[in-house]
């Protein structure tokens, strides 16, 4: 399956200032096949030292020693390493820590050899690391399930993604076309982008074969607990597994999970799955000024599940006929996927951030769905369901922000317009004028460039 992440692997490879390369992301979202791939695709050589599966060679990264550890691993391979000719890959590096401090000495002393390091359960191991860190001597890069146009790809739909790249916003588009890519978007919502999820259905087009994957993902991030909590936050997470994926869009409230659980338990295990990467926090914030984190508001929060497919089946969702399935939660899938979608874009050496806006006031409350920075532009989004919906809380933070562009996603055909008119705030009627790009579900990798 091609990944776009492999074009920034490319990049890595052919700068000249580059570092060992710390790959982040989920269990099972495709760090290894990707690398594997693009290491035998790029390289002369690849060293694949995966301490899951070999943890003898652990050993040799006890020493600090690079030029002694690569003549080990070449005694190991049997096989010599020509160092600019060939990728080092280290996975499940969180299984052996000591080799995350030796990246730092490839960096110094054996700089011309390309070393990557990727590992499920990484943030875990990053965050309680007893030795010092290599800051300044690796970079990082973040990989999430596929997007929309990744699946587009794998189910053999490339021209659909051609054709989405060279859109034009003035262009009109065909209605058969955008019925059916709403289809494709729709069909995303239940298979998700896990990889091998995609594979399965692209090889056998057969939606139980999926259902099966997804069965199979969300017990192996369950047994997962146990590695890195303790069994009170084991029950607690596992809880939060399934209760999670029932309040996309909605603050999230302790209360409401759980009132017999402490809060701080909640947090603690919150916190687990967010750095296990099952899980995604859209903080809130009030800020009318980049940058966004500036002002977020640590207590006031909505949860992001990993992937639209997982999500579904944890609701006991059967993927079956799927054109006629009426959903009482089609506004929250919706909200699921563009929040997923705008994770995955580029650049992958960032880690994605997303915010929303929400004012909780009697007679006043208003709520703006992702409020994302554009270059040096605050962005609202609202995202709708169907084709038609109220306008009042984008208006209200438009106006109070003093904003002049804000993007609206739903299953319509895009438009620009701009909307001029009046509403009342705080008791009193204040002007709204701005552009509202509003765009179907398939164009969220594309929404920067219509900007």
């Amino acid at each position: 399956m091609k990944r776009f992440f492999t074009e920034y692997l490319i990049d890595w490879k052919n700068r000249t200032h580059r570092k060992p390369l710390i790959v982040r992301g989920a269990r099972q979202v495709g760090k290894t096949y990707t690398i594997e791939e693009f290491g035998n695709k790029y390289f002369d050589e690849v060293i694949i030292v995966n301490f899951e599966e070999i943890p003898e060679v652990k050993q040799f990264f006890q020493t600090n020693d690079v030029e002694q550890i690569v003549r080990n691993l070449e005694i190991y391979f049997g096989k010599k390493i020509p160092l600019s000719k060939t990728l080092l890959f280290l996975d499940e590096i969180q299984i052996c820590p000591e080799a995350i401090i030796t990246l730092r000495y490839f960096y110094e002393k054996i700089p011309s050899l390309h070393v990557i390091a990727a590992g499920s359960l990484l943030d875990h191991t990053l965050n309680d690391l007893q030795y010092s860190m290599p800051v300044g001597r690796v970079e990082f890069a973040y990989m999430y399930p596929l997007c929309f146009y990744e699946f587009l790809n794998a189910i053999n739909e490339k021209l659909l993604v051609e054709f989405l790249k060279n859109y034009r916003i003035q262009q009109k588009i065909p209605q058969p076309i955008h019925n059916k890519l709403i289809e494709l978007v729709r069909l995303y919502f239940f298979i998700g982008g896990m990889p091998e999820a995609v594979k399965v259905y692209a090889e056998t087009k057969k939606l139980i074969n999926t259902e099966r994957i997804h069965e199979s993902i969300i017990k192996s991030l369950e047994f997962d607990f146990a590695k890195y909590g303790t069994r009170s936050q084991q029950i607690i997470m596992t809880k939060l597994l399934k209760y999670i994926p029932k309040t996309a869009g909605q603050k999230f409230k302790y209360v409401n999970f759980d009132n017999s659980i402490r809060s701080d338990a909640i947090r603690k295990s919150l916190d687990l799955l967010r750095m296990s990467r099952i899980i995604h926090i859209i903080h809130n914030t009030k800020t009318t000024e980049i940058p966004l984190e500036y002002g977020v508001v640590e207590k006031v929060f909505k949860t992001l599940f990993l992937d639209i497919g997982l999500s579904n089946h944890i609701l006991k969702l059967r993927l079956t006929d799927l054109q006629n399935m009426s959903l009482s939660n089609e506004g929250s899938l919706a909200e699921q996927f563009i929040g997923q979608e705008l994770l995955c874009l580029p650049p992958y050496f960032i880690e994605s951030n997303i915010y929303y806006w929400m004012r909780e006031k009697r007679n006043s409350a208003a709520e703006i769905d992702y409020v994302i920075q554009s270059g040096n532009q605050i962005i609202p989004i609202e995202v709708k369901a169907g084709k038609t919906g109220t306008l009042k809380s984008l208006q209200i933070y438009v106006t109070e922000k003093k904003l002049k562009k804000a993007i609206r996603f739903n299953a319509d055909l895009p438009s620009s317009v701009q909307v001029d008119t009046s509403i009342k705030i705080n008791k009193r009627m204040e002007k709204v004028n701005f552009q509202l790009v509003s765009l179907p579900f398939y164009f969220v990798q594309e929404f920067d460039r219509f900007l």
